[in-house]
């Protein structure tokens, strides 16, 4: 069943006093940020939960709540054990949530797809659970932690990790049958209920920060995945703006978005003086740090004298291809005195889409007066602003 179909949630348990640290660790740098605030970030930014619930001990709760309630996390208070923290945050879950992360507020590098895993086969088994295979053969000891006395077999044994995921029904009844007794890790209880989870696949990044040494360890591994990420970068969203403005003149034809309107002025320009594609290009250019129209077509140069602003559209393409960006949509807003543009914006607006090889629907085009201020206000001049994003 897609996960859209269910309404989720995530419950996050940084209560803990950090006895192995030697200091409570929810709160400790980790490559310059609280660590509990790149967990959290983990959860709010995957798009995957309509709401995240962090639960916190009493000083921090006093201290940080109210800044965690203004971000849009619930915060509850955590209890002694990690039973009491988690049965305190699913209080608050709704009763419509269909499916439930429980997440250590330790383990801040796990990563959106498995975080997206760990839900799909919650969705489907009732109850889903990360873990990477043993490294190290594991012994079992005497009562007295003296002696060894067997070995389990290492491929029949997995560590487990968080998110541990549960449809919202299984992880009331796994805290109902839990009753007062307190577990290092809930998903023990679903043996008692005769409930299997679905074992999802994890790696080793997804590290719980216990020990000084832990700290070193995902720090390290925050370094190498910035520098992969550095040599792939996914596109990202960038914008630029644009101006333009040119004198209106008799004898001149009036080009808008390529688009010539009849009128008996026209723009002064060392082109076609269309403000509208000028900003449009500025904008572009600005949005890759490309410059502006001027570096690539100086009025100094006579031999593009009336050139159409059409080519110096089709040359901020070229700029774009070359910078492997591609447009998302631009914006223009036309002001005038005059001519009246409103009868003309769709014919604006296609040719726009045209020139720039866009769709239609990816092209805004309007137009304001200025209510007779100033040299537009008189009917002299027209100016146009324009937005523009790309990806890059």
């Amino acid at each position: 069943m897609p996960l859209e179909n269910f309404n989720n949630e995530a419950i996050i348990l940084a209560g803990g006093s950090g006895v192995r640290m030697g200091r409570e660790k929810q709160y400790l740098p980790l490559a310059g940020r609280p660590m509990i605030e790149r967990t959290v970030e983990a959860f709010v930014s995957s798009g995957l939960f309509s709401g995240v619930i962090l639960a916190l001990a009493p000083e921090n709760l006093k201290k940080h709540g109210p800044a965690w309630e203004k971000a849009g996390v619930r915060t509850a208070p955590a209890g002694a054990t990690r039973m009491e923290s988690l049965r305190s945050a699913f209080r608050l879950v709704s009763p419509g949530a269909g499916l439930v992360a429980v997440h250590d507020g330790a383990r801040p590098l796990v990563a959106p797809a498995l975080i997206e895993a760990c839900l799909l086969a919650a969705a489907s088994a009732g109850a889903a659970v990360p873990a990477v295979p043993l490294k190290d053969t594991v012994k079992a000891v005497s009562a007295d932690g003296k002696f060894f006395e067997s070995t389990p077999p290492r491929a029949s044994l997995m560590a487990v990790q968080t998110p541990q995921c549960y449809r919202r029904r299984v992880l009331a009844d796994l805290l109902a049958a839990a009753a007062e007794k307190d577990y290092s890790d809930e998903s023990q209880v679903l043996e008692q209920l005769g409930i299997k989870a679905a074992v999802v696949p994890s790696d080793y990044r997804n590290i719980k920060v216990t020990t000084p040494e832990d700290i070193l360890i995902a720090e390290a591994f925050m370094k190498e995945t910035k520098a992969v990420t550095s040599r792939s970068r996914a596109p990202l969203a960038r914008a630029g703006f644009g101006y333009d403005i040119h004198r209106l003149v008799e004898g001149r034809p009036l080009v808008l978005g390529g688009v010539k309107i009849d009128h008996p002025k026209g723009l002064l320009g060392h082109s076609d003086g269309d403000v509208v594609l000028h900003a449009i290009c500025d904008a572009l250019l600005g949005a890759i740090s490309a410059g502006e129209i001027g570096v690539y077509f100086p009025p100094t140069d006579l031999t593009i004298m009336g050139i159409s602003s059409s080519a110096i559209a089709e040359k901020t393409l070229e700029v774009l291809a070359s910078r492997k960006a591609r447009i998302i949509n631009v914006d223009a807003t036309i002001v005038a005195e005059e001519p009246k543009l409103k009868p003309h914006y769709e014919a604006i607006r296609d040719s726009v889409a045209r020139i720039l090889r866009l769709e239609k629907d990816e092209v805004s085009v309007k137009a304001k007066s200025r209510e007779g201020l100033g040299e537009v206000g008189h009917g002299e001049a027209i100016m146009c602003f324009a937005a523009a994003s790309v990806l890059k």
